[in-house]
């Protein structure tokens, strides 16, 4: 029985680049429904990991797609898939990236993405305590103003990981998903998104607008570093 994540790896296989990969299966997904708290564990439960591609949430949508993009196999997308979600791929409560700035910062030191500056980013510093069972966080932040953000789309690439700054002193993000392009050019979001129960495209201003948002950060898929 052939899973639909593994029939998307073996669809993917002749691509070269990680980016198209990424469009490809993320674009293979969308319709997919909306599905909060999808995963298994706490502070006194223990931690179970978690694999499905019949609901997602934002993060876990990201997370998915990413690691089917890096693999080769169904094997080697759980082994993936446990590096990307939890730090030094251990399945602990604990070790699970809570916050998506450590998911970002945990993804670059494993070499699994690297972070899109901008020429006018600023920084800006979160405590963030949003999270039970967990200590106080306090997190610097080079994050793009909006602005910066949308007069450099040359820069950005398909299957480049966005993540929305919160308003909320105490929230790093308040969401995350991936860059890509309408034929047109058009510059759109890819993301399981909450308010339509599914995964879909929108269009990037019009989601900037409706959540007002202020800051963005980027973070770019590697090509995985293979054995010779």
């Amino acid at each position: 029985h052939e899973t639909h994540i593994e029939r998307l790896i073996y669809q993917v296989s002749a691509y070269q680049r990680i980016s198209q990969r990424i469009d490809f299966i993320s674009a293979a997904l969308r319709g997919t429904r909306y599905l909060g708290y999808t995963l298994i564990g706490g502070p006194r439960r223990p931690e179970k990991f978690v694999v499905r591609d019949d609901g997602f949430d934002c993060v876990t949508y990201c997370e998915t797609v990413l690691a089917a993009a890096i693999a080769r196999n169904l094997g080697e997308f759980e082994t993936v898939l446990k590096k990307i979600r939890y730090h030094n791929g251990v399945v602990a409560w604990r070790e699970r990236n809570h916050y998506f700035f450590e998911w970002g910062e945990h993804n670059v030191e494993n070499g699994i993405c690297r972070w899109v500056n901008m020429d006018g980013a600023v920084e800006i510093k979160k405590t963030v305590d949003s999270q039970k069972g967990l200590s106080k966080r306090r997190f610097a932040m080079r994050v793009i103003p909006r602005a910066v953000f949308l007069a450099n789309k040359p820069m950005l690439k398909s299957g480049d990981i966005i993540g929305f700054v919160s308003h909320q002193p105490d929230l790093d993000y308040f969401h995350a998903g991936f860059i890509a392009f309408a034929r047109e050019g058009t510059l759109l979001l890819r993301h399981a998104s909450e308010s339509a129960h599914r995964v879909r495209d929108e269009r990037m201003e019009r989601f900037l607008a409706r959540y007002s948002v202020r800051y963005v950060t980027l973070l770019r898929p590697q090509e995985p570093k293979r054995a010779a």
